[in-house]
């Protein structure tokens, strides 16, 4: 399984950006769906969830700027960012979890999301 995140780049304080992960390798309209984020010198943290129904989850942070979304017959999660914050700043990756329990085991090489104040 091979998952590969894009639409990273750079925005002004208050811009948006929308992320595209696409699996390959397998059918991921089974898995659970995560998008995490590293910002420098801090730890990774969950941004949010999709699973195979679609039922979603959200970091307190993110909550009402931002949405996941998948589409199965793309075999592609997305993650609309809006308002987007200096804070927001870090390395996205998009995640997978094949079995159902959201332990992530399969992991996209990140993209880069700077936001400027």
């Amino acid at each position: 399984v091979q998952l590969q995140a894009s639409g990273g780049g750079s925005v002004q304080a208050g811009g948006s950006l929308r992320l595209s992960c696409v699996a390959s390798g397998t059918t991921s309209s089974n898995y659970i769906m995560g998008w995490y984020r590293q910002a420098p010198g801090k730890q990774r943290e969950l941004v949010a969830t999709i699973s195979s129904g679609g039922s979603t989850h959200y970091a307190d942070s993110v909550k009402g700027r931002f949405t996941i979304s998948r589409d199965n017959a793309k075999n592609t999660v997305y993650l609309q960012m809006n308002n987007l914050q200096p804070e927001d700043t870090a390395t996205y990756y998009c995640a997978a979890d094949p079995g159902g329990s959201y332990m992530f085991i399969y992991w996209g090489r990140g993209t880069l999301v700077t936001v400027s104040s």
